[in-house]
């Protein structure tokens, strides 16, 4: 589990193809890799992925097909977010986040307004079912509050500190990012159509 407050901007420094699926290099950053063991996971945009491999500032990890399939960005040399998987002792100081991405989005806009900046982002049709005003979104990989929802379309606001400390402040329209929905939002679709069921059948 994950809390959506990036610890680092890390790069992916080279990928190496093998069949369908590939392992990526990553150099770390400023990510503390001292308390990181083999087969632990990190949260690289957003994906939980495994540490196969340890040596210095840089960490390996392997993607499967289905992962590069329907995420973004882990299938190039650039940029990601990084953050290690929480400790039960930690503060949740974002929302908790599963690592397991649920679809890409596009970003419809992005541009400052005073000190921060306004982002939109159009969801997949599936998706936009689970996204509420003031509720929580994760977009690769950080924890977001929702301000705003518009069909398929939601708005974020993002801090000076959101925009410095993350590769959100790449973002421009057009670019594809990594979503995952607020898991508590389906966890309360599931229970909501059981109970319907159960009253179907009375």
């Amino acid at each position: 589990m994950f809390t959506g407050i990036i610890q680092a901007v890390g790069e992916i420094k080279r990928i190496e193809q093998r069949g369908g699926d590939a392992r990526l290099a990553i150099a770390a950053g400023n990510l503390d890799l001292g308390d990181v063991a083999l087969g632990d996971s990190i949260a690289v945009n957003g994906v939980c992925l495994t540490a196969v491999e340890l040596s210095g500032d840089t960490f390996q990890v392997d993607v499967s097909g289905e992962t590069l399939r329907c995420t973004h960005g882990l299938d190039a040399p650039g940029e990601v977010n990084l953050e290690k998987a929480m400790r039960l002792s930690d503060r949740l100081g974002g929302h908790l986040v599963s690592g397991h991405v649920d679809g890409v989005g596009e970003v419809v806009r992005f541009e400052p307004v005073g000190e921060c900046h306004l982002l939109e982002i159009r969801v997949p049709p599936d998706l936009a079912r689970y996204i509420v005003t003031k509720g929580s979104v994760t977009v690769n990989g950080v924890s977001l509050t929702v301000n705003q929802v518009r069909g398929e379309v939601f708005a974020v606001n993002l801090i000076p500190h959101t925009v410095q400390a993350t590769t959100l402040k790449h973002l421009r329209p057009g670019a594809r990012v990594n979503i995952e929905v607020d898991m508590l939002a389906r966890y309360v679709e599931r229970l909501a159509g059981f109970a319907q069921l159960n009253k179907e059948q009375k």
